[in-house]
């Protein structure tokens, strides 16, 4: 099949599966997968103009709401952190739409600014799963009496785990003020200052608008190692800030594309909803299975994707 925006033929079926296999695992940390998408199309599918940052963003709009429908339903969204991400990352994406099209349509030099976000995002995981708990901090975490509960559901009876699971743990807020975002998750409570996360979401935004992944593959890390927020909590709010920030991404794209008649700048409609078909589906089925397993299992699986991604990037730009 031949996909005209982005100047590719590729056979229908493998932009759905591959978009499937990514998005059910990356969805458990918070994160809809486009990190790992964009580097798939740019390297395998050779879709490598400006337009296919725009195409990531609208995988982004199809995908999501499933996986935050499964969050919302579990009980485990945080919204007030979710606003305040959408409110920060918003204005960044445009700023960085608008940088991805004046100075970076060149793939080469592209890849090399791609290869600097992934190296980060997997170094902050690598360094996240290879650190030392401080003792005393971390026996009894609300996240590890989570996985407790859950594996103790996992021995029971298909009847009475249907009847428990109903009673799992959901987030309560207790405060939201201009300064100040708490909230209670497993009888732990959790403080998170809102300028700090304010400003991170902006830079975030201007990032992710440039890369097209919406920002949750950066922030969720930030969360989960900087804030000490449980990966339970955050993976809702990530989401859900990228589903609203890729929506004001692709308007952005389309809307200037008849300025750049000589570029390829709008998304690829079919494309894009094709990969969405398969990650509506992959996110879903993840974030339901995301309280099965282990969180360290999914971070150095895809730590390792990413740093292997980034490496490939710096290898091809430099020979």
């Amino acid at each position: 099949m031949y996909f005209q925006t982005a100047g590719i033929e590729v056979a229908p079926w493998i932009p759905p599966l591959v978009a499937f296999v990514i998005s059910f695992f990356t969805s458990m940390g918070g994160v809809s997968g486009a990190f790992l998408l964009l580097p798939f199309q740019m390297s395998f599918l050779n879709y490598t103009d400006p337009s296919v940052s725009a195409t990531n963003q609208l995988f982004n709009i199809i995908a999501i709401p499933s996986g935050v429908y499964r969050y919302i339903k579990e009980g485990r969204m945080v919204w007030p952190l979710t606003w305040i991400v959408v409110a920060g990352t918003l204005p960044g994406v445009f700023i960085g739409a608008f940088v991805r099209i004046a100075y970076l349509p060149n793939p080469n030099n592209f890849k090399i600014f791609a290869s600097f976000v992934l190296f980060y995002i997997g170094i902050r995981m690598v360094r996240d799963l290879v650190q030392k708990p401080i003792p005393g901090t971390d026996k009894n975490s609300s996240e590890k009496r989570f996985q407790e509960l859950i594996r103790q559901y996992r021995n029971k009876t298909d009847t009475q785990q249907t009847v428990d699971t109903q009673k799992l743990p959901s987030v309560r807020i207790l405060q939201f003020s201009l300064k100040k975002i708490g909230y209670e998750f497993y009888g732990e409570r959790f403080d998170i200052p809102i300028w700090p996360i304010f400003f991170l979401s902006f830079i975030v935004g201007i990032i992710g608008g440039i890369y097209g992944i919406g920002g949750g593959a950066i922030i969720a890390p930030f969360f989960v190692s900087v804030f000490k927020l449980p990966v339970y909590t955050v993976a809702g709010a990530a989401l859900m800030g990228t589903f609203v920030t890729s929506i004001a991404g692709v308007i952005f794209y389309q809307t200037i594309a008849p300025f750049y008649p000589d570029m390829s700048v709008a998304p690829d409609w079919i494309l894009g909803s094709l990969f969405g078909i398969g990650g509506m589906a992959g996110m879903y089925l993840g974030a339901g299975f995301q309280k099965f397993i282990p969180a360290k299992l999914i971070k150095w699986m895809l730590s390792g994707i990413i740093m292997f991604t980034a490496s490939k990037y710096v290898f091809n730009f430099l020979f």
